[in-house]
């Protein structure tokens, strides 16, 4: 999968969160400035060439939809970071965060309630496999 440029995250996230929009659609979703409509038309196509994006026509007119689910967009991504970064360990990628992003207690107790809830998950499913 191809890591995607500024631009082209920003459509992508409206796409996701849309599921369906034509061109005039997107650029009522971005922020102002708004670009100009040939502007996001070039970005459009470009995520098709990448095979992020389809379409389908109506006359001369199309409506796009993404191809690649967000969520496996993120997982791809977050796994190049951390192999890039933190040598593939995701202690010390948690860790990284935990001291550069300045973490509150609070935040750092969630996240641990999180690795909890997800530690029981897995341990239930390996319950149930073995039954």
């Amino acid at each position: 999968m191809k890591e995607l440029t500024k631009a082209e995250s920003e459509i992508m996230h409206i796409l996701w969160k849309k599921e369906r929009a034509f061109v005039q659609d997107i650029i009522d979703d971005m922020p102002c400035p708004k670009p100009a409509y040939n502007t996001v038309s070039t970005i459009v196509r470009i995520l098709e060439q990448k095979g992020m994006v389809g379409h389908q026509s109506y006359g001369r007119s199309h409506c796009y939809f993404p191809l690649v689910e967000k969520e496996k967009y993120a997982r791809g991504f977050m796994q190049k970071v951390m192999s890039s970064y933190f040598g593939n360990s995701l202690p010390k990628m948690v860790s990284f965060f935990a001291q550069q992003e300045n973490l509150s207690v609070g935040e750092m107790e969630e996240i641990r309630q999180l690795m909890e809830e997800e530690l029981r998950r897995r341990q239930d499913n390996g319950n149930s496999r073995k039954n």
